[in-house]
């Protein structure tokens, strides 16, 4: 069995900021030699998310009216009488979508619909590095 880790930085924007990673991912895909298995994205903190849209302009704006009206940033929160950093919102909205994504690999590609991106989601009231940890399982050339 082949196992592959990479990790992958990501300097996003405040508030909402979608960064579409798949092109990364593909890239590491073919560096690994992987044939078929399986994918796994994890970011790293828990104010950001990882999941699959189509990624244009239109959705990621819908995507983004969703969780202002889900998790509002103007909101009072409870987390911040302990940290008082004004992020409460960010990691209600990173705890709807999850900090992983798995993904099968098939015949060395992802498999992933014609519109289906992955994106890593800042949801974070400042700038980050994002860190993602990719993890790759399965055959592959040769194994």
């Amino acid at each position: 069995m082949l196992v592959r880790s990479y990790e992958l930085e990501v300097r996003t924007e405040p508030n909402y900021h979608v960064v579409d990673v798949t092109p990364a991912i593909r890239e590491r895909l073919g560096e690994s030699g992987l044939r078929e298995g399986v994918v796994n994205i994890f970011n790293v903190g828990s104010t950001g998310a990882v999941t699959t849209i189509e990624y244009e302009p239109g959705l990621v704006e819908d995507f983004e009216d969703l969780f202002e009206s889900l998790a509002p940033a103007d909101r009072e929160y409870h987390h911040e009488k302990a940290w008082h950093d004004g992020n409460g919102f960010s990691h209600m909205r990173a705890s709807l979508l999850k900090p992983s994504l798995t993904v099968p690999v098939v015949a060395g590609d992802l498999k992933l619909g014609t519109w289906q991106q992955i994106v890593l989601i800042n949801f974070d009231n400042r700038t980050r590095r994002r860190e993602l940890v990719v993890q790759m399982m399965g055959v592959g050339d040769g194994s």
